[in-house]
């Protein structure tokens, strides 16, 4: 889809890329002084980039070697001569001096410095090899006299070169030192501003970037490095020139990499005959694959063994990949239930996408065809799939259409009711626009379902987050300290609803109703001439609702996942519930309870429980859908791979088949490791690079820009000046564009017609912090630092109200007409990273590093959704983290994945066993022990009485458990201990008739865990 927009002869593209660097070039003049004579305040206290520390400050300094970095004295380039010595090259040097004017005499008395104009020195520079000293000193006469006069004498500087050699190649170090004396008598400043440094006539060669391993994909090529600064070079490699920061434009994907025609993949072509358009796109990958992996294994003999077995088996995983897409393109010939159903699915998501996208990039429907035989081949479950694609490129319309036709399968198939789906997302916050794409997708089947006359339940969605975002249940009369609400509780039932807009027909006029014959909480549509033939939406979001219907997708957090030690109707998510009330409407059964004595969950139900309406095994969920598959990781993820093989073995000994489990991810890196300990199965990602870097089959980088990053490391102030200066600076800008557009349009090189569209798509800056700290310092200084008037600030983070987040939300999407009006400035934690999609979120300035590289990656991608995007990332330099990657910036942004750190996941810890083992144990009591004994195991004394009658010990339960987590090995000797002694403990207290405990879930030495981690209850969020 093309998102240019253009008006005249300029694209609105290209006007954003042209209004991008405009705003890049104000930033950076702010931050330098370029072209400002005169100040009312000391430049050393104004400006950030391009200023040097005399040599004798921070000598002196008690910060040893962070005083360099804080606030430098020098600055350099680092090179690697093509030939031996001795060398001869010019540095050229340009600097800036300011001096204070006496205000009685000066010409402006409220801005007494005085910026003097510039000096600009070439210096010739002589190195000989043996002398590693040899240019020290360079220059030091002219630059002083240079200073002189201009109205600085005093101020000194010179170029020291050193030698110095790394595995044996000679190094030039070539630095500017500012040897001016710290105090001097006539000047009270002796900083030296606007510093360049420039180095011509030395032939070089390039340095291998150390950071990264050898791979035969990647150049780690790095021309030069700085030293306290970035480095550019010349036209025609002619030398090199420092930089104040550095600056990075990653390009906007392609879809198709292939000299081929792209093959129809719009939603109709597929839905009518799929086949054709679907051939051509398995003959393209496998033209490609023969045209650019096959020559390439032979024809690089310059390559070590570790790098030519990287490329085989690389080579090897891509053949895989075109075998998969095969073998899906001849089930869709053979099948027809699987071809009707992937055909279907079109239809459906035609619908959902609603005139914004008629067709499938290439590569969503690649992953489709790929994993298609998992509806028919039980094996692949043993197989984890994961779609990795940038952030942006579309990763959930792809699930969403697998999630489709499985449903639609099953369907076919003779699963007429029960979930299909459990998509599950690693975030405190379930973002209310995600939820509403899964609406539109599902609503989209139904019609197809109803139209084709499939059997069975309406296609539906169940939203599962429980309380704090939707209850857990309804009930009749609420306690002072429940959290469960009554049906006359205030704001019930309207602050509930999740839905955003009617899925069938897309009115916004949907109301909330709770119906008391159904006991149900519902999603109304009142819009004219909806499809849609029933009152209430098939949307469920009370637990207890979920439990009751078996929505067809299930979509919650990860965290919920922890109820299936807890709650007895979890059962039903994998596996059968116990039978189907006899009165119409209250949906599935479950075990029998004092305030259920049916089983059935509505309150005060009586009716009796019928068989289940089709065989128990079709009830096991076919998917399990993780997003963000990186974000599981560390405790996260080691608590939760517990819980996944806990959801296996339940699945299984219910009778029913292994789901097959869809991941998502915008990282790799140790992506098979992570997908074994989660998961205990092998796993597979698609699509597979291709040969270059960056570039594959199914994408390669364009034309048009996606983001421009600049590394920024600011020089003697402190991060939140440099930011709140940032930020006054661009909306200074956009104040401009505002008032006087001609102008500012003029400057920046922009059609004049794009100027109100310009002011809504970059009027809104976005400051980044790691830690709420950060947020909330950020806040408080924008309102009292900035010289812009009337900022509006708001916070988006884990500590906002819900109500907050979603009126935040609501008006970034839709601006006030009066740009005073909107918000300005959104300071966000972490919660922006993951699910937030706001195309006019398109500036962002990052306070440091984020504590990974995969959140960098993740936060980064908020901006520049549609139109390119200006991410600034004011380093804290002090850190030695900071510092590194500053130093090589251009790569960490162009090789991206390679530095993003491998997963921390074990499965194998005590600590977190003792956290999971209650769950597990109490989830085999509630899904299995307890239907299987034809009674209600809810009292310690009937809990007794059936394992001493099923014969049931701690040994037998500690193997059991053991084998669930794979605990099986020479190495898990203390797991398999730690297992036996908690179960001993557990029977011991069982078999204790002096004990005081009351229920079953008090047995243990502690009790399930609520959440799988301790953070507050999750909540929808607009975006």
């Amino acid at each position: 889809m093309d998102v240019s927009t253009s008006t005249g002869t300029q694209s609105f593209t290209a006007a954003a890329e042209a209004f991008t660097a405009w705003l890049d070039r104000q930033v950076t003049i702010a931050g330098r002084g370029d072209g400002t004579d005169r100040l009312g305040v000391a430049p050393a206290s104004t400006f950030w980039l391009g200023r040097l520390a005399t040599e004798e400050e921070v000598m002196s300094s008690d910060l040893g070697q962070r005083a360099e970095r804080l606030e430098p004295c020098a600055i350099g380039i680092r090179l690697r001569p093509e030939e031996p010595g001795p060398w001869a090259f010019t540095v050229r040097v340009q600097a800036r001096a300011w001096v204070l004017e006496d205000k009685n005499t000066c010409p402006d008395p409220d801005r007494p410095w005085r910026g003097l104009p510039a000096v600009d020195v070439p210096v010739s520079v002589a190195v000989d090899a043996d002398r590693p000293c040899a240019g020290a000193g360079a220059g030091a006469l002219e630059l002083q006299q240079a200073f002189a006069d201009v109205g600085a004498a005093g101020l000194g500087a010179e170029i020291r070169v050193e030698l110095e050699s790394w595995e044996g190649e000679p190094e030039l170090v070539i630095q500017l030192i500012n040897t001016s004396p710290a105090k001097h008598s006539q000047l009270q400043d002796t900083h030296l501003y606007e510093t360049v440094l420039e180095v011509t006539g030395l032939a070089t060669r390039p340095f291998r970037l150390d950071a990264l391993p050898d791979s035969f994909r990647f150049d780690r090529n790095v021309p030069a490095y700085g030293i306290n600064v970035g480095v550019d070079q010349l036209p025609g490699a002619s030398g090199f020139r420092t930089t104040d920061t550095v600056g990075v434009t990653t390009r906007r994907p392609e879809y198709w990499n292939s000299e081929r025609p792209v093959p129809d993949l719009t939603f109709a072509a597929l839905a009518r005959d799929p086949l054709p358009p679907l051939q051509a796109l398995v003959e393209a990958l496998a033209e490609y694959h023969r045209q650019q992996w096959e020559p390439l294994l032979g024809a690089h003999p310059e390559w070590d063994e570790p790098m030519r077995r990287e490329a085989e088996a690389e080579s090897r995983a891509a053949g895989d990949e075109v075998d998969r897409l095969r073998k899906g393109l001849r089930l869709l010939q053979s099948d027809a239930e699987v071809r009707r159903a992937f055909q279907l699915m079109n239809e459906a998501i035609n619908h959902s996408a609603g005139g914004r996208y008629d067709s499938w990039r290439p590569f969503q429907v690649g992953f489709l065809l790929g994993a298609l035989n998992f509806l028919v081949d039980p094996a692949e479950a043993s197989v984890v799939d994961t779609v990795w694609f940038a952030t942006g490129g579309g990763k959930t319309e792809t699930y969403l259409g697998l999630l489709v036709t499985a449903a639609l399968h099953d369907r076919m198939t003779g699963k007429t009711s029960g979930v299909t789906a459990w998509s599950r997302f690693p975030l405190r916050l379930l973002s209310l626009q995600q939820t509403q794409r899964f609406a539109d997708a599902l609503a989209g089947a139904e019609l197809v379902r109803r139209r084709e006359r499939l059997k069975g339940a309406p296609i539906s969605l169940g939203f599962f987050v429980g309380s704090g975002g939707t209850p857990n249940k309804i009930v009749k009369t609420a306690t002072p300290e429940g959290r469960d609400p009554d049906p006359d509780s205030p704001g019930m039932p309207d602050r509930y609803q999740v839905l955003l807009r009617c899925p069938f027909c897309r009115s916004a006029d949907v109301r909330m109703h709770f119906d008391r014959r159904w006991w149900r909480l519902t999603h109304q549509c009142h819009g004219n001439d909806c499809p849609w033939p029933e009152a209430a939406l098939p949307v469920y979001v009370v637990d207890s609702e979920v439990y009751r219907y078996l929505p067809t997708v299930v979509l919650g957090t990860l965290d919920k996942a922890a109820s299936v030690g807890m709650q007895a109707a979890m059962r039903g998510l994998v596996g059968p519930p116990v039978g189907l009330c006899s009165e119409g409407g209250h949906g599935y059964t479950y075990t029998p309870r004092k305030a259920t004595p049916s089983g059935c969950l509505v309150p005060d139900c009586t009716a009796t429980a019928r068989p289940l309406p089709m065989p128990s095994a079709r009830y096991a969920p076919t998917l399990r859908l993780q997003d963000e598959l990186h974000l599981l990781r560390d405790s996260l993820g080691a608590v939760d791979s517990h819980y996944e093989s806990l959801l296996d073995h339940l699945q299984s000994a219910l009778g029913g088949p292994p789901a097959k489990i869809i991941a998502s991810s915008a990282t790799l890196s140790g992506h098979d490791h992570q997908v074994d300990v989660l998961y205990q199965r092998d796993g597979r990602v698609f699509p597979q690079q291709g040969p270059t870097a960056g570039e594959s089959f199914w994408t390669r980088p364009g034309s048009p820009p996606l983001r421009h990053f600049v590394a920024v490391a600011p020089r003697g102030v402190t991060l939140d000046h440099v930011s709140d200066r940032s930020l006054d600076v661009l909306q200074l800008a956009v104040r401009r564009l505002a008032e006087d557009p001609a102008t500012v349009c003029a400057e920046a090189n922009v059609d004049l017609v794009h100027a109100e569209k310009l002011l809504s798509y970059y009027g809104t800056d976005v400051v980044y912090g790691s830690t709420l700290y950060d947020v909330e310092a950020a806040t408080r200084s924008l309102t009292s630092n900035t010289s812009s008037k009337g900022i509006e600030a708001v916070q988006l983070t884990g500590q906002t109200d819900f109500e907050d987040v979603r009126a935040i939300l609501q008006r970034l999407e839709r601006p006030e007409i009066d740009f005073s009006e909107r918000i300005h400035v959104v300071a966000a934690s972490s919660m922006l990273s993951h699910g937030v999609d706001v195309a006019r979120l398109n500036v962002m300035v990052m306070l440091g590093l984020p504590l990974s590289t995969a959140e960098f990656i993740q936060t980064t991608a908020r901006v520049g959704r549609t139109f390119p995007g200006l991410v600034y990332v004011l380093h804290k330099i002090g850190r030695e983290r900071d510092a590194a990657t500053f130093r090589h910036f251009a790569q960490y942004i162009t090789h991206g994945d390679r530095f993003v750190e491998a997963i921390p996941i074990t499965r194998r810890s005590r600590r977190v066993l003792r956290l999971t083992m209650p769950g597990i144990v109490e989830a085999r009591r509630l899904a299995v022990m307890e239907p299987a004994s034809g009674g209600r195991l809810t009292t310690i004394s009937a809990l007794r009485k059936h394992m001493h009658d099923a014969g049931l010990g701690a040994a037998d339960q500690a193997r059991a458990i053991a084998a669930i987590l794979g605990f099986d090995g020479p190495v898990d000797d203390l797991l398999r201990e730690e297992i036996r002694k908690w179960l001993g403990v557990w029977f011991a207290n069982l078999d204790d008739p002096a004990s005081t405990r009351t229920w079953p879930n008090q047995l243990g030495a502690s009790q399930p865990m609520t959440s799988l981690r301790d953070v507050e209850a999750s909540v929808p969020i607009h975006d």
